[in-house]
């Protein structure tokens, strides 16, 4: 997800700055800005450089390391929202449906690059010309709109990517400090101990504010890719102990239901399509390959191997640690070194992922605002916005402080848009003049129409946890209460 999120926002800032920069940039400057993001400099995989394309095991790399980022650590949270069967076989179906739309959108854009006699197409002027295509006078009228609406949901996903890091640090910097008292070097047989507890994990949240407030003032690319080449690290070298550490010891999965409340399904969609949020990505990485014709098997190559192993990592957490599995898998693992190195891995990789993330937004919306003010206050307003957006992911963050329902907003709202209803009905605007077969406009409308529901149910029912008040104190992100209730159950405790 990390490249996936990056590389997918930029192309979206490139995108709107041709609108409303004042004075414009160049189309041909700004493209090969974002080329550069892609090639290494900017993004989250500052390995990739190029200078005639990136070869196809490349591109390879690129699309699977995009997607393992933190929706993968919820995924076992989310088979446990829907069942250790139903929950691996959605995650299949899933995939094969966020793959096949991700396909829809490369199809659409190559169709209007030849048409249009242009080398590329980013996601905005694909659905932009969709509309334009279709036979729908008031479609194309309003055909900007739809650039618009992609840009929107770009910003959304963005931001709330920016909200989960926030949570997910503070989870599990509260659980490291708490239990550091207990934590033994002996990861074998390491026992549950009571929590010393500390503040409260939104204070945690607060106390992190004036370190991302430096990290957004960085807006060197350049510099970013530093910060890119710690997370990929830091991240890979965490997801290894994690894997090795839950194929071992697994109970007997009899004791875990087939299929669970279809209540909590909606989040399980949520935060799946969290983790399947990687749609944005193919347009720049096809654009950067060497031979483009390829691109279609590697994308599906490339998604196979990523919802593999979103079944496995989801279903071997679940069977692992059953009921009491939490928000993200780290939050289970032992009070061990090795463990506690783990999550304080993971925190360093989400801290420098976040500028990076940050960044898109910013390249969104602050030339849009900084077009129409003087240039005499344009650098204050820069700093100002920055603060703002800071703040606001954080207050988000504070408002929302349980990560699975974060993950399962953003991945519903954003998620759903992006992946699952747009690129379905971009395909009938796009062909339906040329002629479309009856089961090809049934398929896309069904495929939008689930995206639509999953939006609806998912957004509800992460509202509906929200505000139920058996969770106004306690949230089930954090170890914490449910050791300290373990420790109170007998006398004699307060």
């Amino acid at each position: 997800m990390p490249l996936t999120e990056s590389v997918r926002g930029l192309q979206g800032a490139v995108s709107l700055k041709l609108d409303f920069m004042s004075p414009p940039e160049s189309a041909k400057e700004l493209q090969n800005k974002a080329s550069s993001f892609l090639e290494g400099s900017p993004s989250e995989s500052p390995g990739l450089q190029k200078t005639k394309g990136i070869t196809g095991f490349q591109t390879l790399v690129h699309l699977v390391k995009g997607n393992m980022g933190t929706g993968i650590l919820g995924l076992p949270l989310a088979i446990k929202n829907a069942g250790i069967l139903m929950g691996p076989l959605s995650v299949l179906a899933m995939g094969f449906v966020a793959c096949h739309c991700m396909h829809i959108l490369v199809r659409c854009a190559r169709h209007f690059c030849h048409r249009l006699n242009k080398p590329f197409m980013d996601y905005g002027d694909t659905v932009m010309h969709g509309l334009e295509s279709s036979p729908s006078s008031w479609l194309q009228n309003h055909a900007h709109w739809g650039r618009c609406v992609v840009i929107f949901f770009l910003t959304v996903t963005q931001l709330g990517f920016c909200c989960a890091y926030i949570v997910f640090v503070a989870d599990n910097l509260k659980q490291v400090v708490e239990a550091i008292n207990g934590t033994t070097n002996n990861c074998h047989h390491n026992e549950t101990v009571t929590l010393t507890p500390t503040m409260d994990s939104r204070l945690y949240m607060l106390s992190f504010l004036p370190f991302l407030v430096l990290l957004v003032l960085i807006q060197n690319l350049r510099v970013l890719s530093i910060f890119s080449l710690l997370a990929n690290i830091s991240m890979l070298v965490s997801l290894v102990i994690i894997i090795q550490y839950i194929v071992q010891g697994i109970p007997d999965p009899g004791r875990l239901p087939l299929v669970a409340s279809w209540k909590t399904y909606p989040l399980f969609f949520g935060t799946a399509m969290f983790s399947f949020e990687s749609i944005g990505v193919v347009l720049p990485l096809e654009n950067n390959m060497k031979d483009a014709r390829r691109f279609p098997a590697i994308l599906s190559l490339g998604m196979f191997i990523i919802t593999t192993l979103y079944v496995v990592i989801g279903a071997l957490g679940y069977l692992k640690f059953g009921d009491d599995i939490k928000a993200s898998i780290t939050l289970n693992l032992p009070n061990c070194w090795l463990y506690q190195s783990v999550k304080l891995l993971y925190i360093v990789g989400i801290l420098c992922t976040y500028s990076l993330q940050f960044y898109v937004p910013a390249e969104i919306i602050i030339p849009f605002i900084l077009s129409r003010v003087p240039k005499r206050q344009a650098q204050v307003l820069d700093l100002s916005i920055r603060l703002t957006m800071v703040c606001l992911t954080c207050s988000i963050a504070i408002l929302i402080p349980r990560l699975d329902l974060v993950l399962t907003l953003v991945g519903s709202v954003s998620g759903s848009a992006l992946a699952l209803v747009i690129p379905p009905l971009l395909e009938i605007t796009t062909y339906y003049s040329e002629g479309m077969s009856p089961f090809t406009i049934t398929k896309d409308a069904l495929i939008s129409i689930l995206g639509f529901v999953g939006f609806v149910a998912g957004t509800y029912q992460a509202i509906h946890e929200l505000i139920q008040p058996a969770h106004s104190l306690t949230f089930p992100n954090s170890t914490m209460f449910l050791q300290w209730e373990q420790h109170c159950s007998s006398p004699p405790c307060p």
